[in-house]
């Protein structure tokens, strides 16, 4: 696990090393290691695509793009977007820009926002930060939450694919124990890119249900156990 201020290059994450991200501010007081989720990819993915494929390329935008959204602090290092066009939306929404997603916490949040009654909410994107966010999905996942591009429909300038997310509920999520199950997730997104190559506009369709249903499986348990669960959280990463 990374300790210090040095970016190791990532095979699946575009800038993702030493040079490209020497002044990067990140979140969380280091740059992120995906040692743990690409191993957990590589074992799990379904697809494996040619390098220098559309698909590959694709596939290494989005998780580019996520590390930035997830692990950044300034827009200025972000370099997969146009932050002054940049929108995201989900399942239909309006689009939000990032100070939008800002104020809905950053993290998960914008991916989990719901219609439904507030006492019906297994996860409230209303009262999560970025931190709290990032805490509960790298402790109900020690190993990660993998993505894989499945299908690639359209390439740039307006991207649409078909994805795939899983990992293992291995920990606590929200007061409910580990089942040790397999949690995945399918939907499709499209990407809307400039003459730069740099992401302009996001909409996400997905069923956020198939992943909260599979994290609420599991018997209500006191909270305690899921700080001891976490660990090392900070550097520990999704996508």
């Amino acid at each position: 696990m990374a300790s210090s201020g040095v970016v190791e290059r990532d095979k699946y994450r575009y800038h993702l090393d030493a040079e490209g991200e020497k002044n990067t501010k990140w979140k969380f007081g280091a740059p992120p290691n995906y040692d743990v989720v690409n191993k957990l990819f590589e074992q799990g993915r379904t697809k494996v695509w040619p390098a220098g494929s559309l698909e590959e390329k694709v596939q290494n935008l989005v998780k580019t793009w996520e590390m930035e959204l997830f692990h950044k602090v300034n827009i200025e290092d972000f370099k997969t977007l146009d932050a002054n066009k940049y929108t995201f939306s989900l399942n239909g929404r309006k689009g939000i820009n990032l100070e939008e997603i800002g104020k809905l916490g950053g993290g998960y949040n914008p991916l989990l926002q719901t219609s439904l009654p507030e006492n019906l909410r297994g996860y409230n994107p209303d009262e999560e930060t970025s931190e709290s966010s990032h805490k509960a999905f790298t402790t109900t996942f020690p190993r990660g939450f993998a993505l894989e591009v499945l299908q690639v429909i359209s390439g740039p300038p307006q991207i649409v694919y078909k994805f795939r997310h899983w990992g293992f509920m291995e920990g606590p999520f929200k007061g409910h124990s580990p089942t040790g199950e397999l949690v995945e997730v399918y939907g499709m997104a499209i990407f809307e890119l400039d003459e730069h190559e740099k992401i302009m506009k996001v909409e996400f369709f997905y069923d956020p249900g198939q992943l909260l249903g599979g994290l609420l499986k599991g018997a209500k348990v006191g909270s305690s156990s899921e700080e001891v669960a976490s660990g090392c959280p900070v550097l520990r990463s999704t996508g």
